[in-house]
């Protein structure tokens, strides 16, 4: 062996790994790109669940977006109010209280409740079912509960029912909007996170059709429209909605509903308290009231009914005293 040969091409090996890295660090140096700190430190506050919900791809692009004023500081549905807050503190900035939202199956039509036209037996995939005539319920607006909904959702929030529907765990919900996106039927909507009052039907066909094919379907009698004493609830397409900034939660609609089709948490409906030694009579909260749940004459001490009281809130608002409480 040639010591020559040996040391000539360790020399020449050890000449191309500096050139090579010399120059590896002049590019490193020369074409680097500058990472904003804040971007830094805004995807260190992130949940890092990369699912899009945003609008930008992933964690990374949001908090990039976010330091470039791109994108609003509550952008991030999965982290909700308290990533918020992190996120405006980092920037400098005030963030605006935004109303947690939740998705939520819009239909109560289960295998006991909707009429089925044919009995499926294809791939378990909603996307799938769904390209034969539309799928195999009567109601085409209704949910076919196959889980496509269940593979798209990250947080294991979506479930499906006895009764072969999807059924959404509100507290485990995100917000991310992945089973809106993958749902064929449009049947997923998102409500507010404290809506104890939600039209649990999607169906925009006139009365008689939907009194045909399901049981629990809002067939376009507009009672609740009448019933409801606040204009929280709209009728179009031959459907009622509600108006979740108008509706508190009186309930009233979900009761006079003749199908059912309005769901309402009765659970936790509220009644109207009123701390008698502090009231001075005015009359301005039985005035309020829509039901006639408070008694009481001018100067004398009110009193709410409980068996008539709707709990909107209403006669909370007018106290000038604040002697009302909501229990």
């Amino acid at each position: 062996m040639d010591l020559n040969n040996i040391l000539l091409a360790s020399v020449s090996l050890g000449g191309m790994g500096l050139l090579f890295g010399a120059s590896l660090a002049y590019a490193s140096q020369k074409f680097a790109v500058e990472i904003d700190p804040k971007a830094l430190a805004i995807r260190d506050v992130l949940p890092g669940a990369n699912c899009g919900a945003c609008g930008f791809p992933g964690c990374d692009g949001f908090a990039n977006a976010v330091a470039d004023g791109r994108a609003p500081a509550n952008g991030c549905p999965v982290g909700g109010a308290e990533c918020a807050q992190k996120v405006a503190e980092i920037m400098g900035v005030a963030v605006e209280e935004t109303v947690k939202k939740v998705a939520r199956v819009v239909c109560k039509g289960d295998n006991q409740k909707c009429k089925e036209k044919f009995e499926y037996f294809g791939i378990q995939d909603c996307k799938a079912a769904a390209m034969i005539g539309g799928g195999s319920k009567s109601c085409s607006y209704g949910c076919l509960g196959l889980g496509t909904c269940v593979k798209a959702c990250q947080f294991d929030a979506i479930e499906i029912t006895d009764g072969k529907i999807a059924r959404i765990i509100p507290e485990k919900c995100t917000a991310c909007g992945k089973c809106i996106e993958v749902c064929p039927k449009q049947v997923i909507h998102f409500v507010p996170f404290e809506q104890d009052v939600v039209v649990d039907c999607n169906n925009e066909e006139f009365g008689k059709t939907v009194k045909e094919k399901c049981s629990v379907g809002c067939i376009g009698c507009k009672i609740c429209v009448k019933a409801c004493p606040f204009d929280a609830m709209e009728f179009s397409n031959n459907l009622a909605k509600i108006n979740y900034e108008k509706c508190t939660n009186c309930m009233l609609c979900a009761e006079k509903c003749p199908t059912k089709a309005i769901y309402a948490n009765f659970e936790k409906r509220r009644k109207a308290e009123i701390i008698e030694e502090d009231c001075v009579g005015c009359t301005l909260c039985k005035k309020a009231c829509p039901v006639g749940a408070i008694e009481g004459e001018l100067k004398q001490k009110h009193k709410v009914n409980e068996e008539l009281c709707i709990g909107c809130g209403a006669c909370e608002q007018k106290c000038p005293k604040k002697t009302i409480k909501m229990k």
